[in-house]
């Protein structure tokens, strides 16, 4: 008799707004989604200082209070010393406008406290637009599920602004979901564990969706809304698999444990373009396609280009899986020594 399916729970963001030059509509956006009348807003000094006056504005024109908090880090304590000061304020929504870093402390400090978060991308380097999940720095570098945005508002014309490197790392971010896939699908065949194909389908579907297009962004330059769209479109994949599996496997690993080895290497989108590399070629993919297709981004392709040595890309190699031992990749298969990892490397053209 077959096994009763287990549960999992959906969390998904409420309301997606993504425009262009329509900063000006975040205090009514932010009134549609609650009544809000007092908010905590995380970023980083750069941020605060391109979009503050804009964002205070439309706040204002809404009567909603703000309070800003800058993070300078994602470490723990840096998160911790954030948090205590929001648990003291009467805010309704915690706000995270940036990068990567202050979109998953507002999500992991929204989780801790029990407050609906708003995620405000201002650039497109990381799929966490509007996943639950956030990347933890520390002495385990690792990804943990938090929750969902309430909201998640795009101005295009900002994330346009941004240095093309973090777009590119983006992109680095989408192809990675090929491997994923694959290391979710390996899961589900060696130990049984739970498969969401639908999840599984639209994770791939962006991943391909940049494949597909990178001959006309080479031509043309990237389209930042399709970039964004795709990556919101893949953080919504791991919403409805109740996990990270589909967005993440065998080339995250690679990246937090280069996070563990040598902090300030390389975007996170770069590491885990680099490492989907690597990893389509240990699981029989089509790993030139994936070069093919980053080169035609603008997304490093070798160690070199993000200044990472040969001997921590062994490093990070052969310690990847045991950050993260109970799921299940290729690396459980591939027996990774340092010497098999330069070899790897080199048949791939990274090294």
């Amino acid at each position: 008799m077959k096994k009763p399916m287990r549960s999992h729970t959906m969390e998904l963001p409420r309301r997606i707004v993504v425009g262009e030059k329509n900063i000006d509509g975040i205090g009514k956006f932010l009134k549609s989604l609650k009544n809000t009348k007092e908010v905590s807003i995380i970023s980083g000094n750069h941020v605060k200082k391109i979009v503050q006056k804009k964002i205070n504005r439309s706040l204002s024109a809404s009567k909603i209070k703000n309070t800003w908090y800058l993070a300078n880090n994602n470490q723990l304590k840096t998160i911790y010393k954030i948090e205590k000061k929001i648990r003291q304020s009467k805010n309704d929504l915690i706000i995270g406008i940036g990068g990567g870093r202050s979109v998953d402390i507002a999500k992991m400090i929204g989780f801790d406290i029990g407050k609906p978060f708003v995620s405000v991308p201002t650039s497109a380097s990381h799929d966490g637009i509007a996943s639950p999940f956030v990347s933890i720095k520390g002495e385990k570098p690792h990804s943990m599920v938090a929750t969902a945005p309430l909201g998640v508002f795009v101005d295009v014309d900002i994330i346009k602004k941004a240095p093309k490197k973090l777009l590119a790392s983006g992109c680095g971010d989408l192809v990675a979901k090929i491997t994923a896939v694959r290391d979710w699908q390996l899961g589900r065949d060696k130990t049984g564990e739970y498969y969401g194909r639908y999840s599984a389908d639209l994770a791939s579907m962006s991943a391909k969706f940049l494949m597909s297009s990178s001959a006309r962004f080479s031509k043309k330059g990237l389209d930042v809304r399709e970039i964004v769209e795709a990556l919101i479109s893949t953080g919504v994949a791991a919403c409805i698999a109740g996990s990270s599996r589909p967005c993440s496997g065998a080339e995250h690993l690679f990246s937090h444990a280069l996070d563990k080895l040598e902090p300030g290497v390389g975007l996170h989108g770069e590491k885990c373009g680099i490492g989907t590399i690597m990893i389509a070629k240990l699981q029989g993919q089509d790993w030139k396609k994936i070069i093919k297709t980053l080169k035609s981004v603008g997304a490093p392709t070798t160690a070199k280009e993000i200044g990472l040595k040969s001997k921590t890309l062994a490093k990070a190699l052969t310690i990847a899986q045991s950050l993260r031992p109970e799921r299940y990749t290729i690396l459980k298969e591939a027996n990774m020594t340092e010497k098999k990892a330069i070899t790897l490397a080199k048949n791939t053209r990274v090294l």
